[in-house]
């Protein structure tokens, strides 16, 4: 099964943000297909930890930000798309700057995801962030956000209960309880 990938592409849209492809491509099996591709240039998002990883419930720091596609207030880690040339440590750092106003001794990579792998290439970096000093948030003037320092065993509760339902935070925090913290 070789000769698989894209034939050709032709961009049917622009935005600020996003465009939109359609992609004609070769499956491993020889098939041949026309697909929608929304192509984003990735982003980074990071869980700040307000205690250290060594204690037995450490607290982390979360946003509740207004998300016009949710139609309401969705629980979230900083996030956000990286800038052109930016490395993603970069990004989550200016993230958790913007978002919170926190800065981090330590930001260490967990892992990177992608978030709808059916129709975007968009993956996002997923970061661990301790040592957090506080500051002063400056979000973007489409962000409404607001901060809330949750511990960990509540925040995993938030996920089981429907309350926290952002992909990219359920798996960050996911991740950080079992394979950095052991919970």
């Amino acid at each position: 099964m070789t000769g698989a990938g894209r034939l050709s592409t032709r961009r049917a849209w622009t935005g600020r943000l996003l465009q939109v492809d359609l992609d004609r491509i070769r499956i491993p099996n020889g098939t041949e297909l026309e697909l929608e591709m929304i192509r984003h240039p990735g982003a980074a998002a990071v869980v700040p930890l307000l205690s250290g990883p060594d204690q037995a419930d450490p607290t982390v720091l979360l946003i509740r930000q207004y998300r016009y596609a949710a139609d309401g207030v969705v629980w979230e880690i900083p996030a956000g798309v990286l800038e052109p040339g930016e490395a993603p440590e970069a990004c989550a750092r200016r993230e958790l700057r913007e978002e919170t106003g926190a800065d981090a001794d330590r930001i260490e990579p967990l892992t990177t995801i992608f978030t709808t792998p059916g129709f975007t290439d968009e993956q996002i970096h997923l970061f661990l962030a301790t040592g957090i000093r506080g500051g002063t948030a400056t979000p973007n003037t489409d962000e409404l956000i607001e901060t809330a320092a949750i511990p960990m065993s509540r925040a995993l509760g938030m996920i089981r209960d429907g309350e926290i339902r952002d992909g990219k935070t359920i798996v960050a925090l996911f991740y950080v309880a079992g394979f950095r913290l052991n919970l």
